[in-house]
């Protein structure tokens, strides 16, 4: 087998090293719960309703999450409040990734529950993510790996920088 060489990678595959939830426990809480920097947890943006972090294992340079800062699975289960404070954050979401990549399109989306494909079905989120015309190509399709330009630091500085001011 051969082997494409990544070192840059690493970020990505250390990025939630330092979370260790057990199996009760939630990536998302215990990076929100930590007393680390944005810097080192990748949160972009917060408040006390919603939250937007990079996502660790990205499809492509730029993608993040926006989900409510409460741990819950259902849509239904949203208050009024934090289904204003999320999709608020959505918008804020889409306007930074538009700034910040300038790409063709941004996919927007929620993967509800396991098999809809949510990979922590346990803490409801929204994928934004900036998409170019040809973005998908034979490593993706036939090797089933992501090659990024960027290592999530990088990400996350253009994101922040681009980040509406507050609401």
């Amino acid at each position: 087998m051969d082997r494409l060489w990544a070192g840059w990678r690493s970020s990505y595959i250390n990025a939630t090293a330092w979370v260790t939830p057990d199996d009760d426990s939630c990536v998302f809480c215990s990076i929100f719960a930590s007393d680390l920097p944005a810097d080192e947890t990748y949160i972009l943006w917060r408040s006390p309703l919603a939250v937007a972090i990079l996502n660790a294992y990205p499809y492509g340079s730029g993608h993040l999450l926006v989900m409510p800062t409460r741990h819950l699975a259902e849509l239904g289960d949203l208050t009024a409040e934090e289904r204003t404070a999320v999709w608020d954050t959505v918008h804020d979401a889409v306007t930074a990734v538009t700034s910040a990549y300038r790409p063709g399109g941004v996919n927007v989306g929620a993967n509800l529950g396991r098999a809809a494909g949510a990979g922590i079905p346990g803490h409801l989120h929204v994928h934004v993510l900036p998409r170019w015309e040809g973005d998908t190509n034979f490593i993706t399709t036939v090797a089933e790996t992501r090659v990024l330009p960027e290592p999530l630091d990088v990400s996350h500085e253009k994101l922040t920088a681009a980040w509406p001011g507050e609401r």
